[in-house]
């Protein structure tokens, strides 16, 4: 029996990109189709089938671990980006400025979708969703680079809004312009979540 569910929500992808260098600069690359391998996208600074463990998962191990890269894409909705723009006072914010990876129009409340979710092109090249991605500071800036004095808001306005991260689960090219479908995990909540946030 299959344990992932085909919904019927889809997005478009509005944009890709890659983040060359993140020592200089957490700026993105606008690109137009990436390769999305089992490693990632060559020459993305978070691609890799293995990565140092950072400050996500410093309650499982030590920061620079050596642990499964399960961050090689960030996932940004646009229509979130557009509230987080509204947030900081702006009109619009440029995924390049954030280090986003992949921007997708049409899948509400994006950044909360199932962790394990599949968001999966027409071709069969599959990403899957690992966790939310928390806002941090790093974008302040490239955001202050182009907007000077806007960065800080940046962090406060992103949260719950931030997208998540994925990896590949299926090699595949992913171009702008293409439609991802979501698939989600045929399984409940777990009851003890709430007892477990509220700590």
């Amino acid at each position: 029996m299959p344990a992932l569910i085909p919904t019927d929500f889809t997005a478009t992808i509005t944009w890709l990109g890659r983040v060359d260098d993140r020592a200089s600069s957490l700026r993105s690359t606008p690109l137009q189709e990436v390769t999305a391998t089992f490693a990632g996208v060559d020459g993305e600074e978070h691609a890799g089938l293995t990565r140092p463990s950072c400050s996500r998962v410093t309650s499982q191990y030590p920061k620079g671990t050596e642990i499964r890269n399960v961050r090689q894409f960030s996932v940004l909705s646009a229509e979130e980006l557009a509230e987080i723009a509204a947030g900081m006072g702006l009109e619009k914010l440029d995924p390049a400025l954030v280090g986003a990876s992949l921007v997708l129009e049409g899948i509400p409340d994006f950044t909360h979708i199932p962790p394990s979710s599949r968001l999966q092109v027409e071709s069969g090249a599959t990403l899957v969703v690992d966790m939310e991605n928390r806002p941090c500071h790093l974008p302040a800036k490239p955001i202050d680079e182009d907007t000077p004095g806007y960065g800080r808001a940046f962090k406060t306005a992103a949260k719950g809004r931030r997208g998540v991260t994925a990896w590949v689960e299926r090699e595949g090219l992913l171009r702008v312009g293409e439609t991802m479908r979501l698939h989600v995990p045929d399984q409940r909540p777990w009851l003890h979540l709430d007892q477990v946030l509220s700590i």
